[in-house]
């Protein structure tokens, strides 16, 4: 975790004059936060994987690769919580050593990159189910969620690798607590860790937020303008079916960005101060070195969220969690047509079966999480 008071220890010397002091709150506030997020998360994320796999592989969907992985992220990264709820109630002193330090900032990494790449697949998927749901059949199959998977989560551990290495428990400056924080010294030459932090920091950025989130972006953009030519053609349902779908692209979009945006913001007003872009001003670092933690906690509230927003927005998986928390046999429930694709649910050219040109009659496409 990249708290306030070790997320920048390198850098430029503009900050060695400023006077820092924690926002009083924050000690009992954050640490509040971190268990809720805990909380939620292992029960929610659990949840869901719960009802993934319990329905059988042949029920499961190809958006169902992305869920229960995006689940996995979440859940492994939310079960490292209460050591982090501890190290800020103790006032950023840190008593589980240095394994527990590097683990636990590695997996933190890890569900940032995994969770943004789950989802950048899970918003491919239903681009291409939804604008091109027969050129693209192949992409969608089993062989090839099962080497996305692989990829995704090869490529989070790789990313994530900086903080394995780099991180360590010291005390510093003669402090007596222990802080976790990223020690540039064994890897950098003499005067460079600013130039590392600076690079790894924009680099996480980037490649954790903003190249996903574009990706994202336009791949809802061609959802919504495939959705809403659909809907134009069905006027009598249209309207509502129409609301519907774009409320639920915006929220999912909303969400993710809400959620990491003041995170990713603060870290990259941080190294355009230490590159003098923005003039030095030890008043606003102060300031972002308190808010710091705050956007941190936002963003891992993304991951108590993500089962909500990504799950129980599907009526079929909704049917499913209420048959499971009733201790019923999970059946194809009232909305089961609505839920699954032309594929699944109905016989070639039949209702529900692909349109003229290819493309999906809107029936087939009233929620995002279908095969």
């Amino acid at each position: 975790m990249e708290e306030a008071t070790d997320a920048y220890t390198y850098g430029f010397d503009n900050d060695t004059d400023c006077e820092y002091a924690e926002w009083g709150p924050s000690l009992a506030l954050l640490p509040t936060i971190y268990l809720l997020v805990f909380l939620l998360g292992t029960a929610g994320n659990g949840l869901v994987l719960w009802t993934v796999f319990k329905g059988g592989r042949d029920r499961r969907r190809s958006a169902d690769t992305f869920i229960a992985n995006l689940a996995v992220a979440d859940l492994t990264f939310v079960v490292t919580l209460p050591l982090w709820a501890a190290y800020a109630w103790l006032g950023y002193h840190w008593p589980f050593g240095t394994a527990a330090c590097k683990v636990s900032s590695y997996l933190v990494f890890v569900n940032m990159y995994a969770s943004v790449f789950c989802l950048t697949g899970l918003s491919f998927d239903r681009y291409l189910a939804i604008v091109r749901p027969l050129a693209t059949a192949k992409l969608r199959s089993r062989v090839s969620g099962l080497v996305a998977t692989v990829a995704l989560w090869l490529l989070a551990a790789l990313l994530a690798l900086p903080a394995l290495v780099l991180r360590r428990a010291a005390a510093l400056g003669g402090d007596t607590k222990i802080t976790c924080y990223m020690d540039y010294g064994d890897l950098a030459a003499q005067g460079t860790e600013g130039a590392w932090e600076v690079g790894l920091g924009l680099s996480s950025t980037a490649l954790g937020f903003v190249v996903p989130f574009a990706v994202m972006l336009t791949c809802y953009f061609f959802i919504a303008r495939t959705v809403a030519t659909h809907f134009r053609r069905e006027r009598a349902e249209g309207p509502r079916k129409r609301k519907r779908l774009l409320t639920i692209i915006t929220v999912l979009v909303a969400a993710f960005g809400g959620c990491w945006l003041p995170f990713h913001l603060v870290k990259t007003l941080y190294v355009l101060m230490d590159l003098e872009v923005l003039p030095w001003s030890c008043a606003l670092h102060t300031f972002l070195n308190n808010l710091h933690p705050y956007c941190t906690g936002i963003a891992y509230i993304n991951s108590c969220l993500n089962p909500f927003l990504y799950a129980f927005f599907d009526p079929r998986f909704r049917h499913a969690c209420a048959a499971l928390l009733c201790c019923r046999t999970p059946g194809p429930g009232p909305e089961r047509s609505a839920s699954y694709s032309s594929g699944h649910s109905h016989p070639p050219g039949g209702k529900g079966g692909p349109g003229p040109g290819g493309k999906l009659d809107p029936a087939t496409q009233e929620t995002l999480f279908r095969s």
